[in-house]
């Protein structure tokens, strides 16, 4: 009978490419995937550590896995991924039933593993940061979606000291454009359309004399790729060079990703985020007026280490005059090892934390909605992506911008492009009707 595998992933969409890295492994040993965790005979949790929540939802999640075990002794259960790397010693004292515990640069000794003669017996743990690895070696194998994710970079030279990533990822290392052309390339082949090139801060990418806005002009003009994104830029690096390319090809996507973090200089400093308020005020500015119509999305975090009422009403400051288009916002999760966890007390009380959260989420609500209603009555071009959650009788699709767009079926299938007359926003999603070409 052949052996099953199954994976899941929690965190960012490089952890999704990681699991497609991983699933590339596991066919190559003519393993099967399979989305039930109960009829498999290998199962993976690759695992985030950004914030303390998605560490607890591992843990629990791993508390039924045990369960799964005790029915099946010759199961297999393997921790991977940047909680791997960061808490492998609870995870071998607390966990026995784990078989083994990688971290994001020992994927690539997964297979000599699955050669034991009873790899559930195996218990090991690799986890050592590489200052080499990119993983150029091995070719994802993609589960559906729309947009193909790839990797260009790994690891984080910045050093934010709030951010657990440098410790859990490593440091900064490029993959060579030849090796990102040619995942493109493949992904072409394979029916992608859209693309998605992944770093931690994918303006650092260097390939020689070879950097990420030149890398962009080389996808953008293979054939076959009609829409490219990008995350994540840091601030400090978005330079007049990537705005140039933007504008050059029609098919990198009219929006950028940039994390604020804070409105405050002096919480900036303490974060290490290495720019001002003014100065990040002015970028955006910039991108807005050299690029007609682009979408700008943020992170922002409350409640950093001794963060005032004064320091976050400057972060208010910032989301109404930018306007950003969407927001991911969160309450400071602190992390080890960082210089923060070391070095500044997690003084913020979570209620106010809370309090705070919910003040900033109710004013990028109206920014957005303001933002959208702005593009009721106008027609834009829509990827579908899949069948709406609330209706079946309806699709979701997607932007260039990356706005969503509810929009009824009509003969297309998810990966198809239509155009939508906008009629309707609500809150941060579009509602539209099919146009005849």
């Amino acid at each position: 009978m052949k052996q099953l595998y199954h994976i899941e992933t929690y965190g960012c969409q490089m952890n999704v490419y990681d699991s497609e890295l991983v699933a590339r492994i596991l066919d190559n040993k003519d393993i099967s995937p399979t989305d039930s965790a109960e009829a498999a005979d290998y199962i993976f949790i690759n695992t985030c550590s950004v914030r303390d929540k998605a560490e607890l939802k591992v843990l629990n999640r791993l508390k039924h896995l045990e369960a799964l075990k005790k029915k099946n002794t010759s199961l297999v259960i393997g921790v991977i991924g940047c909680m791997a790397q960061n808490l492998k010693e609870e995870i071998l004292e607390n966990k026995p039933f784990v078989n083994f515990v990688l971290g994001p640069d020992s994927y690539g000794k997964l297979s000599a593993l699955l050669d034991a003669e009873k790899p559930w017996e195996v218990k090991e743990v690799h986890t050592d940061l590489s200052k080499y690895e990119t993983y150029d070696y091995i070719y994802p194998l993609r589960n559906g979606g729309n947009s193909a994710m790839i990797a260009i970079m790994r690891g984080c030279d910045k050093m934010c000291t709030f951010c657990i990533v440098p410790f859990t990822r490593g440091r900064e290392r490029s993959k060579s454009a030849e090796s990102v052309v040619n995942e493109v390339k493949q992904a072409v082949v394979e029916g992608f359309r859209e693309v998605t090139l992944l770093g931690q801060n994918v303006n650092s990418y260097d390939d020689g004399d070879l950097k990420f806005p030149d890398l962009m002009e080389r996808v953008a003009q293979i054939e076959g790729v009609k829409r490219i994104r990008f995350t994540s830029p840091h601030p400090q690096d978005a330079s007049d060079e990537l705005i140039e390319v933007m504008l050059k090809y029609d098919n990198i996507c009219n929006h950028i990703h940039l994390p604020l973090q804070s409105g405050s200089d002096s919480m900036l400093e303490r974060m290490n985020r290495n720019y001002t308020k003014e100065e990040f005020i002015s970028l955006a500015e910039k991108f807005r007026k050299r690029i007609p119509g682009i979408a700008i999305s943020t992170d922002i975090i409350v409640g950093f280490c001794g963060e005032t009422e004064e320091e976050f009403s400057d972060t208010l400051d910032v989301v109404r005059r930018v306007k950003f288009d969407s927001a991911f916002m969160f309450k400071y999760s602190e992390r080890p090892h960082t210089a923060a966890f070391k070095r500044m007390p997690d003084d913020v009380p979570e209620e106010l934390k809370g309090e705070r959260l919910t003040r900033l989420i109710e004013l990028q609500k109206i920014n957005a909605l303001e933002i959208n209603k702005k593009l009721v009555g106008k027609t834009l071009e829509v990827q579908i992506e899949k069948i709406s959650k609330k209706s079946d009788d309806h699709y979701i699709g997607r932007t260039d911008t990356n706005k969503l767009v509810v929009i009824p079926k009509n003969g297309k299938v998810p990966g198809d492009f239509l155009k939508a007359l906008i009629t309707e926003a609500a809150g941060i999603t579009l509602f539209g009707e099919p146009v005849s070409p």
